[in-house]
Parts: structure tokens; C-alpha cells; sequence
């Protein structure tokens, strides 16, 4: 397989992926940050996995069911023809709250004919660690591994257990299942019992989707996308992860390789905006009460990025025994990134809580708990502004003044005022608009480049750096500023390639990257949409969903030559972007059609 062709499947608990041939290639249990039990796209010899195989003679095809998480692989043969919908139960519960069991489901629905498969049912507990052992019990099949730690899985079937295990082949005569859990069942389950939690399963999502707004453009990828940023939330905790898995490389062969099943404070509150924005205001709400849980004493500084059950030390180490995907080491868990100072995380959460602060104003359960936050996030950004650090892409080498860093400081304490005035907290005003305007002055007399006509990277640098296209959807700057509007052309010379752009050009830690970072391409298109080059920034949006896979699915780059997708998927960052330009290219169309009805009368 040459690019991520996976579907994702989820219950806001933990995920799986699933290749378009109908193999889990990839599943942690219990949570999304527990251990592998398949771990194939990490290792193809012994990461492990759970695969359906048929002979040459069935061509395969894969879809979501409209609107939802359950994902289903169509296989056929002449008039042999059967699907799998692979889901993870969530549905919400009689005594209120949601079932989301540590488990997933692989419900076998026969169409038509006789057909036949065979199963390669391969767990490897622990990341691959030591041996897993595999048995067939009286009414189930268990695994277990006594390698690093103890652990095992639960696998039930309708199916021919021994069959199942030997790799026999099996021939489907009605429906049936598979049922993969972290836990022994109480109750045995059955066809029947299995149905039921697929159609229930099939219900939560279509009401949870039936509070997205249909747009007149794009309804489909926004639709898919908005599913895909909710599978990446943890209910437990409100927190936002952002990617379902870890280690899968920016660039084959390389070492930019890190795990991505954490909540950063940055990613999340991105997405928690569009998600807010597009009418879920529940995932928003548990969101800012992790943030209230999570901070700390008053004047303690933010990490960029916890745990998703609020963990701060993240200590990262390498799980050399893997292979790594397409042979790419080293295979990270844990990110030791959770120690960087990034200043512009302030800025971004202050942004979130303001959207969330005006648009449900009149009901805000912990509106004193974020007032609170509000001023200790003032007090840390007035005394540490003027400070350098590692910025939005985490550089591990040297601290710098970076443009994006100073322009989010300032979107801090302008969200501050805009909170303080809705809390009628006028006191704060003078002293808070007089800092407001000192970053401003700061940025407008460092980050300005005269020679390159543009907003660079880090004050006194010549580079360029696709965060800065952020100042104006941030409201630091109006679209068209002359300032801007050359910002975005010298941007384009310089870090657009054949429609793709890189972060940045200049060297970081590990020399020059290779790949686009696909959340840039969508803030250029944005950013071409907002200068007044709308026909220009259609067609590179176009060219760019066109490199999604089968499924619409993003992952976090781009390769620039051959258009396959690289880095960890899916991806939080590259999904709420597509929203975001989607949405703008859906309202344009709806201001023109409205301005030609005017015409008319």
C-alpha cells in the first residue's frame, strides 16, 4: 500500500484504522493512547493485525454510510457478495451519558451467492512486545502476551473459532460478526445483539450529524470532516487529540516521526473553533472544562500539550524493535515536546473561550472559572511577550522572536478585552488596551521586512513562514492591507510548490522538509480567498481535496512529487482548515446568488 488508504472507525474513546482491503492495521485499546494490539502500519512482520482475505476473483470496495463513523468494505465475486461494517459502539445511554465500550465490531452482512473468506487474525499486545499467545476457548478466542506487561483481548464469532484461528476458509450462509474487546462479556453476544449495536451506533451519528449545517458547496467534505474531528475527541476528558496514531513519517525514510495521540492545547482549540462554529456546542463546552481543570494556580504557565486524561509529563522513547512505516525509525511513544514554551498558545485558547463566551453568553456554567483564566493568561502574556521560544512548529534548537508568537500574544489580550467587556469588567479596559497596542507596535516595527515586502518568519529574518498567513484570519491585520496582500504573493514565491506549500523554507533541526504540511496549503487558499482572488484559490482547493484518499481523509502532509499522503492520520489540523475554506467558498456562493436575486427585482 503507497499511500494511507484507511478508513477511520471511533467511539471517542479509542480508533482503529482500517485499509480499503478491510484490514485493521492499526488499534489501540482501551484509549487511544493505550498500547497496539495491531500495529501493522508501524511494522509489517510483527506489528500485527486483523485481516479478511478472499482470492483474486473479488474486487473491493469501501465507503462510509452516509453522514456516519460506520465504515463498510464491499467485497464481490459474480454474485458472491458480501460487506463488513466495521464500527465502534457509541450510542447514548437510557440513564443518560453514552456507551463507548473499549471494543470494535466487524458485522458481516451477506447480499448475495456463497461467498468465502479467510481470516488472519494476528494480535500483537504491547506494541509487539514479546510474544502474544492466542487460544480458542469454549466461547471465545483469547490473546495474551507476558512480555513487558501482562495483558490481553477478547475476540467473539459467529464464525468457526478454530476456523477463525487456523486461517480455514469460511463460507457465509447468513450474517454474522466479529467482536474484538479489551474485556471478557458478561453476556455472550450474538447476530442479533450485534445488529442492534450497529443500528444504534448508526443513530448516534446521524443525530450528532444532523446538527452540522448543509452548505451549498462542499457539504460533503465538511460533513466527513466535522465526523472526523469528533472521532478525535475523548469524551472522558474533553480533550482534543491531534491524530489518531503515531511515528507515521513527514517524509518516507526520514526521522521527523512523533506521536500525535496527545491534546495540544494549540490543535485542539483550532478545532474546538470549527466544531463550536459548526453548531456542537457539547464537544466545545467539555473542551473548555478541561482547559479549567487543567490550569493550574493563577500564575502557572500553560504546557502546549497534555495527555489526554490530563497527564503533564509525556516522556518519549523509542520502540526500537519496530520497524517503523515503510522502514522510517525511529517509532516514538510519548512527545517530548510537552516542555517546549510556545507563546502563542495563549492567544489561541483566549480565542476559543471568546467564540464560546459571545455565542452562549447567557449560559456559561464555569463563566467565573474562565474569567479567572482570562486574567492569568493577561498576567503570564504581559510579563513573557517579549520573550523568544520554540513557535508553532516546534523547533527543538534555539529560541527566537517568531512573527506568529507575537501576533497570537497580541490575539490574547485583544480577546481578553472583548471577554472583559462582556463580563462588564470595564476596570481592566486602560491598562489592558495599552498592552494591546505595545505588541501591536512591536510586530508592525519587527516582523515587517522592507527588503522582502513581507511579514517574515521571526523578527529580522529574510524567511518566510505560511503561519504568518494566520495574522489576518486572526484579526490582527485586514485582508486587504497592502502589507498583507504582499505578504501573501511573497509566501506564494517562496513556499508554494506547484500549489503545495511548505511551512517554511530555511533549515530547521533536520534540514529542509520535504513534504507539504497541508494545513499551510489551506490557510494560502484562505488567504487567497480573503485578498480577492477567489476563481484562484478555487481551483488550488479543488486540486488539493482531489489528494485526500479514497475516503476524503487527510493526513498531516503531503509528499510535493508524488501527492501521497504522509505524517499521522488522520488529521485534526488538516481537517478544520478544510472546513474553514470550505465554508468561505460556501458562503461566497450564497452572497452571490442572494446579490443576483437582488439584481432581479
Amino acid at each position: 500500500m503507497n499511500n494511507l488508504d484507511y478508513g477511520i472507525i471511533g467511539n471517542c474513546r479509542s480508533a482503529a484504522l482500517v485499509s480499503k482491503e478491510g484490514s485493521i492495521d492499526w488499534c489501540c485499546l482501551p484509549e487511544f493512547d493505550s498500547s497496539s494490539l495491531f500495529a501493522k502500519l508501524l511494522d509489517e512482520n510483527i506489528g500485527g493485525s486483523f485481516e479478511v482475505l478472499v482470492d483474486d476473483s473479488y474486487t473491493i470496495e469501501q465507503r462510509y454510510k452516509k453522514h456516519t463513523a460506520v465504515l463498510i468494505t464491499k467485497f464481490s465475486s459474480g454474485d458472491d457478495v458480501f460487506e463488513i461494517r466495521d464500527f465502534m459502539p457509541r450510542y447514548r445511554k437510557a440513564g443518560g451519558g453514552y456507551n463507548s465500550p473499549p471494543e470494535l465490531i466487524r458485522y458481516f452482512k451477506l447480499l448475495s451467492g456463497k461467498p468465502k473468506f479467510k481470516v488472519k487474525y494476528d494480535p500483537r499486545l504491547e506494541y509487539a512486545h514479546g510474544e502474544t499467545k492466542t487460544y480458542v476457548k469454549k466461547n471465545f478466542i483469547v490473546s495474551l502476551t507476558h512480555g513487558e506487561k501482562f495483558d490481553t483481548c477478547f475476540l467473539y464469532t459467529s464464525f468457526n473459532k478454530n476456523a477463525v484461528v487456523e486461517g480455514r476458509e469460511i463460507e457465509i450462509k447468513d450474517d454474522g460478526f466479529f467482536l474484538l474487546g479489551y474485556n471478557e462479556k458478561l453476556f455472550h453476544p450474538t447476530v442479533r445483539k450485534m445488529y442492534t449495536e450497529l443500528e444504534r451506533t448508526k443513530v448516534y451519528w446521524l443525530n450528532w450529524s444532523s446538527k452540522t449545517p448543509n452548505y451549498k458547496k462542499y457539504n460533503t467534505e465538511i460533513s466527513r470532516s466535522a465526523i472526523t474531528l469528533k472521532l478525535l475527541t475523548y469524551d472522558k476528558s474533553g480533550a482534543v487529540l491531534a491524530a489518531a496514531t503515531t511515528s507515521l513519517p513527514e517524509t518516507i525514510g526520514e526521522v521527523r516521526n512523533w506521536d500525535y495521540r496527545f491534546c495540544w492545547i494549540r490543535d485542539a482549540s483550532m478545532a474546538i473553533k470549527v466544531i463550536g462554529e459548526l453548531g456542537h456546542r457539547n464537544v466545545a463546552k467539555r473542551y473548555l472544562q478541561f482547559i479549567v481543570d487543567l490550569i493550574p494556580d493563577k500564575d502557572e504557565k500553560l504546557q502546549i500539550m497534555y495527555g489526554i486524561n490530563k497527564e503533564k509529563k509525556l516522556t518519549e522513547r523509542t520502540l526500537d524493535h519496530l520497524s517503523g512505516y515503510k522502514d522510517s525509525k525511529p517509532v516514538r511513544i510519548g512527545n517530548a515536546a510537552y516542555k517546549q514554551r510556545q507563546n502563542d498558545i495563549y492567544g489561541i485558547l483566549m480565542d476559543v473561550i471568546y467564540e464560546q463566551l459571545s455565542k452562549y453568553s447567557n449560559d456559561t456554567e464555569n463563566g467565573e472559572d474562565l474569567w479567572g483564566i482570562t486574567k492569568g493568561i493577561v498576567w503570564i502574556v504581559s510579563h513573557h511577550w517579549k520573550e523568544a521560544d520554540k513557535g508553532i512548529w516546534e523547533f527543538r534548537t534555539e529560541d527566537r522572536h517568531f512573527t506568529f508568537s507575537k501576533v497570537l500574544c497580541w490575539v490574547a489580550i485583544d480577546r481578553a478585552i472583548k471577554v472583559a467587556r462582556l463580563f462588564r469588567k470595564t476596570h481592566k479596559l486602560e491598562k489592558w488596551t495599552k498592552l494591546e497596542q505595545e505588541i501591536k507596535n512591536d510586530i508592525h516595527a519587527n516582523a515587517w521586512n522592507p527588503d522582502v515586502n513581507a511579514f517574515t518568519q521571526s523578527y529580522g529574518s529574510p524567511d518566510m513562514d505560511a503561519s504568518v498567513l494566520l495574522m489576518e484570519s486572526y484579526g490582527f491585520i485586514h485582508a486587504k492591507d497592502p502589507k498583507f496582500v504582499s505578504t501573501v504573493h511573497a509566501i506564494e514565491r517562496e513556499l508554494s510548490n506547484d500549489g503545495l506549500l511548505y511551512r517554511y523554507k530555511n533549515e530547521d533541526d533536520f534540514g529542509l522538509p520535504s513534504s507539504s504540511f497541508t494545513i499551510c496549503t489551506f490557510w494560502f487558499i484562505n488567504s487567497l480567498f480573503k485578498i480577492g482572488e477567489q476563481e484562484k484559490a478555487m481551483k488550488h482547493f479543488d486540486k488539493l481535496l482531489s489528494y485526500s484518499n479514497h475516503l476524503g481523509l487527510f493526513s498531516e502532509d503531503v509528499d510535493f512529487k508524488t501527492k501521497r499522503l504522509l505524517g499521522n492520520f488522520p488529521q485534526a489540523y488538516s481537517h478544520l482548515a478544510l472546513i474553514e475554506c470550505a465554508i468561505n467558498f460556501s458562503r461566497q456562493e450564497s452572497e452571490e446568488q442572494v446579490l443576483a436575486s437582488i439584481s432581479k427585482l
